[in-house]
């Protein structure tokens, strides 16, 4: 029986901490589905919750998780009733967020989703709006509450902090318990990065041809159909944002730094000189200034890469990785001789994982493209030279060596210190947010639907 308790309770805060990452990713994303007659579970202070916001998130959660772990109805309910009295509490609270954060994160959540399903299109279809405009208006909607509740959660947490003896009193308990976490396989990863570069001939036709496209337009040609007919953006011929090369955006927009700055250094109707990015070569003009908001066409011309030139690339790579199994050279002076790649470049090839901001990679969240190159490879092993192109839009070949790798274990104090020490803070903090909401929830405006009365809660949401 004890060690059924012991194991409940590490479960408890698995759950906790998915069921709030969730959170923040899925509640509300229907907008379709909310317009719909739809039951009301509860109300917290000014904020509804309703029965398709547990079913959706229900849903989403069991595929995510795959069944491993056991969320009823009432827990999902008691952690949305938390968020919706962070975000009640923020507005009491006079906290802020500005139009511009708000838009941001719309711009990388639309980057985000139209990344996973291949266009904003797709998105707009996937989840049931009716168009782009619609899906903005809900992210937007979603993305402001979500700043209020973690800009609240943050100023209840912001001076909490765990100390090493903490940390290990923590790591105690859970071995005495019997319920100490198991960590996935991680890995280290290292690279030498061979940018493709263009000929200057080749960069010279791109420029004539953008200045030749620029003086018709000033002739009074059609900037849309100059662009439907030449861009090499793909979001042009769609019906979304791109559409005949026309963006809305700010200066917080998920837009690369030079075509920002270009577009805010013109004047309504100008059209810039033919400037370069990390996607190619562009003309911009700017049709309408609104405030914060601009609405800019831009022409996109990606210099052509032969294949000739593809092959020497890929060949020079192939080279340089035989040079390392050899032994003739390092594979980190391979990086400092040969690598492209400014920021892996300066640290010995090591790749960031941008989720967590270090050099380990979770082999179960890693991003499918990269898991099928590295998946196979043993410690030491470098895989074979592949072409790659990133966001920015830049073409490369590259190799990557497997640097280390630790297997599914259990958790080992020494080695997994800064996992522990974040769980523990993680642990403090939720306390921290649970005596905050049991204190509120007395003050608070609190209607709980007869068909959750039954729920048991953590805190006292029924006032009883």
């Amino acid at each position: 029986m004890q060690e059924k308790n012991n194991k409940l309770k590490h479960t408890n805060m698995m759950k906790n901490s998915i069921l709030i990452a969730f959170l923040f990713i899925f509640i509300g994303i229907n907008a379709q589905e909310r317009i719909k007659v739809d039951g009301v579970a509860v109300v917290v202070g000014k904020n509804i919750v309703l029965d398709s916001d547990i079913d959706k998130f229900k849903k989403e959660l069991q595929q995510r998780i795959e069944g491993k772990i056991d969320i009823t109805d009432c827990e999902i309910l008691e952690e949305i009733m938390t968020q919706k009295l962070l975000a009640h509490h923020a507005v009491i609270d006079s906290i802020e967020v500005s139009e511009a954060e708000v838009n941001s994160e719309v711009e990388r959540n639309i980057a985000y989703f139209g990344q996973q399903l291949g266009s904003i299109d797709a998105v707009v279809e996937y989840y049931g709006f009716s168009d782009e405009e619609d899906l903005r208006k809900e992210l937007y909607t979603i993305q402001n509450e979500q700043l209020l509740i973690q800009r609240e959660r943050a100023s209840i947490t912001e001076k909490i902090d765990v100390t090493p003896e903490e940390v290990r009193t923590y790591f105690k308990n859970l071995e005495k318990e019997n319920s100490l976490p198991e960590f996935s396989a991680e890995i280290e990863l290292a690279q030498i990065v061979k940018t493709l570069k263009p000929t200057e001939e080749e960069t010279n036709r791109v420029f004539e041809k953008l200045n030749s496209i620029k003086k018709d337009i000033e002739e009074g040609y059609s900037f849309r159909l100059k662009a439907l007919i030449n861009s090499d953006d793909p979001a042009v011929s769609g019906n979304g944002a791109g559409a005949g090369g026309k963006y809305t955006i700010t200066r917080e927009s998920n837009f690369i730094k030079e075509f920002k700055e270009v577009a805010f250094s013109l004047d309504e109707g100008e059209i810039s000189e033919p400037f370069e990015s990390g996607f190619g070569f562009h003309i911009i003009q700017v049709e309408k200034v609104k405030g914060q908001e601009r609405d800019v066409r831009h022409i996109l011309i990606q210099p052509k890469i032969t294949q000739e030139e593809l092959d020497a690339s890929k060949a020079e790579l192939a080279k340089v990785r035989e040079q390392v199994i050899n032994g003739e050279i390092t594979f980190e002076d391979a990086v400092l001789k040969y690598s492209d790649d400014i920021e892996t470049r300066s640290n010995k090839g090591l790749i960031l994982n941008p989720q967590t901001n270090d050099t380990r990679f979770d082999l179960t969240r890693m991003d499918p493209n990269l898991y099928s190159k590295v998946s196979s490879l043993k410690a030491g092993e470098i895989t074979e030279p592949f072409f790659d192109e990133i966001r920015g839009g830049a073409k490369m070949h590259k190799i990557i060596l497997l640097k280390s790798k630790n297997e599914t274990h259990t958790a080992n104090f020494t080695q997994d210190y800064e996992k522990i020490q974040q769980l523990t803070l993680q642990k403090k903090q939720e306390e921290t947010v649970d005596k905050w909401a049991k204190n509120k929830i007395e003050d608070t405006y609190i209607k709980i639907n007869k068909d959750f009365k039954k729920c048991e809660f953590k805190n006292n949401w029924k006032k009883e």
